[in-house]
């Protein structure tokens, strides 16, 4: 079996202890060498600021290509350029474009009076810069906002076509899902790589909520098999498994790069990574 290249999912920290936490899973997972890791934003933008400090601390502390996320909820188009710009100077020039979440209890998206009115405004403005390499987000299943996959191709297309050189898809837990999506998005003439979004989950009943919410179909068996699990007290054992086999899938599909949803939580992803032969290289676990 090829061994996969990997990226990275981080969310900023938002205490003392988060900021710990965040250090320790870089330390286990930097090693591995990933392509690039990625910093959110939080619903909203909530967390702005502490998304660009910690972009530019894993850039100066740990030696891997870092995405900065950047959305257009609840700023400016001044002001959400503003920050484009702020890590270029800071020598980040990846970029994760989304239209974002709108704050909670808010409803649906609304765009800024002055702001982008969309992920594929943003890309546009970022890519006439000149300054990025623009990645965007991709919905195997479809988008809560959006009719169909149909859908989803299309606007996947619109942004790729407005600058966008990558896609990350949403979270899926059967292979089936993204091979359906990718044979889609080649039918649509999307050229672009779409890199397989990769969950491992920690907590069946928390990612449960979260893929109930995202629009990510939840197949029966995975309830009856992490009912089984809990029961039996093997939920990580099965967790590592089923991951392992959705990464093993999707790379005798054909695919040749993973991002990985860490939750700032190392250890099922360093599990899954070594099982499909992405061990840590030497020289970067002695910078970091």
């Amino acid at each position: 079996m090829t061994v996969p290249s990997v990226s990275f999912e981080f969310f900023p920290p938002q205490s003392l202890e988060a900021s710990f936490r965040l250090w320790d899973t870089l330390g286990v997972l930097a090693p591995l060498a990933p392509e690039f890791v990625s910093v959110t934003y939080g619903a909203g933008g909530t967390t702005r600021k502490l998304t660009h400090e910690a972009v530019k601390a894993i850039d100066t502390n740990f030696g891997v290509p870092v995405a900065a996320h950047l959305t257009c909820v609840d700023a400016t188009r001044a002001e959400t350029l503003a920050i484009a710009d702020s890590y270029a100077e800071a020598g980040v020039t990846q970029i994760v474009a989304l239209r974002g979440d709108p704050p909670k209890g808010t409803g649906g998206f609304t765009p800024h009076k002055d702001g982008f009115a969309s992920s594929v405004d943003l890309i546009e403005a970022l890519a006439r810069t000149g300054k990025f390499t623009l990645r965007v987000g991709a919905y195997p299943d479809p988008h809560p906002d959006a009719p169909d996959m149909a859908a989803c191709v299309a606007f996947l297309k619109r942004k790729i076509d407005a600058g966008a050189s990558s896609a990350i898809t949403q979270f899926f837990f059967e292979a089936e899902t993204f091979f359906r999506f990718r044979d889609a998005c080649a039918a649509a003439g999307i050229t672009a790589p779409i890199i397989p979004g990769i969950l491992p989950i920690h907590n069946w009943a928390r990612i449960r909520r979260f893929a109930s919410s995202c629009g990510a179909v939840i197949p029966a068996w995975l309830d009856e098999a992490f009912t089984a699990a809990k029961r039996d007290g093997r939920e990580a054992l099965l967790s590592t498994a089923l991951c392992s086999e959705l990464c093993t899938d999707l790379i005798e599909g054909g695919v040749s790069d993973l991002h990985f949803y860490t939750l700032n939580a190392p250890e099922l992803t360093r599990d899954v990574c070594a099982a499909l032969g992405v061990t840590p290289k030497q020289a970067l676990a002695e910078v970091a």
